[in-house]
């Protein structure tokens, strides 16, 4: 294979399993929340569950209309509904809920408890994105996350310290990543060439808009019939690097 100079990885799918991602934020919103405001860890965990769920439907609603659009700014969307978020979860947990100020900074300071400590890495992960490093690649990420929860999640894995200070995020560039915008800005915001950098991905709709500006595309997947919609197929990061080597 060519050699390429940059490497750009998704975060849900390819470094972390959403499937394990989703119980361990339960897990975890229990132990922070429950010695701080009552409630057993087990009944804010489910509350964490039904709220987030109601949320994302309703940031997925008003996120359809304005794919395509500028958005800068938009991810502010769950910051403004940092407050409801906890005030909704007080509800259901039976608690005395704090007043908005104190709701916003118990909302961010959960997150800043639990984006670190959620351990959801794919088998291999942590290694194969050493193992790239070390190999000369210049690591980013090209993710739908925000780059706040990008960075939690990369030092929760151990490996913050090998990516760049700016982690891409839609909130950094201004475009969602359903859009062929989203990648280009990316580029030009780090200084890529596309020819020189390889970005790997789960879903093959954003692997196509990759390829459309000019990306070399890397699908990490065990389903060998979506092969012919990358130019690679991984069946996890951890074989990448063997794949690179190749």
């Amino acid at each position: 294979m060519r050699r390429f100079s940059a490497i750009l990885l998704d975060d849900g799918g390819v470094m972390n399993d959403n499937t394990i991602r989703g119980p361990e934020w339960q897990r975890l919103v229990g132990e922070f929340l429950a010695p701080r405001l009552g409630g057993a860890p087990e009944a804010w965990a489910e509350a964490n569950d039904v709220v987030f769920r109601q949320m994302w439907r309703e940031f997925e609603a008003l996120l359809h209309p304005v794919l395509e659009a500028d958005i800068a700014g938009y991810f502010d969307f769950f910051g403004d509904q940092r407050a409801r978020w906890l005030r909704d979860m007080c509800d259901r947990v039976g608690v005395t809920t704090p007043d908005d100020d104190q709701c916003l900074k118990l909302g961010l300071e959960t997150e800043d408890f639990v984006l670190p400590r959620v351990q959801s890495g794919y088998p291999g992960a942590t290694e194969a994105i050493r193992a790239l490093h070390a190999a000369g690649y210049r690591l980013g990420t090209a993710s739908g996350q925000t780059s706040r929860e990008l960075d939690g999640y990369l030092d929760g894995l151990g490996v913050r310290g090998l990516f760049p200070e700016r982690l891409y995020g839609p909130d950094l560039v201004g475009a969602m990543k359903g859009t062929t915008a989203y990648y280009e800005r990316v580029l030009a915001d780090a200084h890529l060439e596309a020819s020189e950098t390889l970005v790997a991905d789960d879903q093959p709709g954003a692997l196509a808009r990759a390829a459309a500006v000019g990306l070399t595309t890397v699908l990490v997947t065990t389903d060998a019939s979506q092969g012919q919609q990358a130019h690679f197929v991984v069946p996890l990061l951890a074989d990448l690097p063997a794949l690179l080597a190749g």
